[in-house]
């Protein structure tokens, strides 16, 4: 009989969480933008967010990640507002989860627990369910003891020994079993992958992946593009798993279109096998359409961070060219906007303008893959 452990989606629908998050410095822009990030994360899973709290440190503190003082004080409020969970911008330890829902009696959620269900709930592929429910394992071993509440409940109420193994043990072990199946299971996928992308290679259609942060309008993009249903949500990670269709360019060329999951900060490490094998289905693209949100102030530490990625993904024989497509030129507005455009326009050579939800210089898009194609 199979062991069955994991994929755990709790669907935290229609509860309401309070927002915690610690910075060094009062002006650490990049934090803010992290917390931004995460009332968007607690809206993909559908929480209700009551209050986003900021505290100032030089490190975070060993026993409750924020100072005990803080801690009280957000517990105070979590009771007089009504709320489910307190949810954490960083990665906490299983005792600091643990003290934290001692203090406070409603459930602890960190980043990489919020993303963990996400995934969880919005992967389709069966690859893609194994990929996370074996992230999910990896990150609850160390924490089945204590840390339960938020844990959907494994472990709870065992506390002694009786004769032979402890329920806990037992769970233990069947973690590890499960956790050996689904690693098996997914080098067997790897090697069907491999057999599909040299099948590909040999039918010489060239290949366009895309690839960028999540929500960059790269759904849309494709669906704008292609024609076809695509899902297109206003959420991060509104597709998990890649999206392969056929396009035809202006001069009669037919070329593959390939969707992979949108980049995140912070991506919990657990989740990384999942997130390269994604990206996988674009290392033989011919062109890697890198989509960018020209109206996001953050776009060109984006940029720097998915090149980055990109220069480990594929080797020297093989490194297609990069086009920066900057979505999303309906939204500028301000004076800052149009700053950040003329750098871009500097910076992020090759690039074209475009507007996927307004289909705006799509023409264009076609155009310089054409373009590309037969430099």
């Amino acid at each position: 009989m199979e062991d069955r452990v994991g994929l755990r989606s709790r669907v935290y629908g229609e509860e309401k969480a309070i927002l915690v998050g610690v910075v060094e410095d009062a002006d650490d822009q990049s934090e803010r933008e992290m917390m931004t990030e995460l009332i968007a994360l607690s809206n993909t899973a559908s929480i209700e967010v009551l209050h986003v709290i900021v505290q100032r440190r030089s490190k975070p503190d060993p026993k409750y990640f924020i100072g005990a003082g803080k801690a009280k004080q957000i517990s105070e409020m979590a009771h007089e507002a009504g709320a489910d969970a307190v949810i954490f911008n960083e990665s906490l330890s299983p005792a600091q989860g643990r003290n934290l829902e001692d203090l406070m009696g409603v459930k602890i959620i960190d980043r990489s627990q919020l993303i963990l269900d996400i995934f969880a709930q919005r992967a389709s592929s069966k690859e893609a369910r194994l990929q996370v429910e074996l992230a999910q394992l990896e990150y609850l071993q160390p924490r089945m003891r204590g840390w339960g509440e938020a844990l959907g409940q494994m472990g709870a109420g065992i506390g002694t020994r009786g004769p032979g193994e402890t329920k806990l043990e037992l769970e233990r072990q069947a973690i590890k079993r499960r956790i050996h199946k689904i690693k098996k299971r997914l080098e067997q996928s790897a090697v069907e992958r491999g057999i599909r992308r040299r099948e590909r290679a040999r039918r010489t259609v060239p290949e366009i992946a895309l690839v960028g942060y999540t929500n960059t309008g790269k759904s849309t993009l494709l669906q704008a593009l292609s024609g076809s249903d695509t899902l297109i949500e206003n959420k991060l990670f509104a597709t998990l798993d890649p999206k392969v269709r056929k396009v035809r360019l202006p001069m009669g060329r037919e070329v593959v279109f390939i969707d992979t999951v949108g980049f995140i900060r912070k991506l919990p490490h657990q989740l990384v096998p999942a997130f390269q094998s994604t990206l996988e289905s674009a290392e033989n693209a011919d062109i890697v359409l890198n989509v960018l949100d020209i109206s996001n102030r953050s776009i060109f530490e984006q940029h720097k961070t998915i090149m980055e990625i990109l220069r480990d993904l594929y080797d020297d024989e093989h490194r297609p060219l990069v086009l920066n497509v900057l979505n999303k030129v309906d939204q500028l507005e301000s004076d800052a906007d149009q700053e950040r455009l003329e750098r871009a326009r500097f910076e992020l050579y090759p690039m074209v303008e475009v507007s996927a939800k307004e289909r705006l210089n799509l023409d264009q898009l076609l155009n310089k893959i054409s373009e590309l194609l037969n430099a």
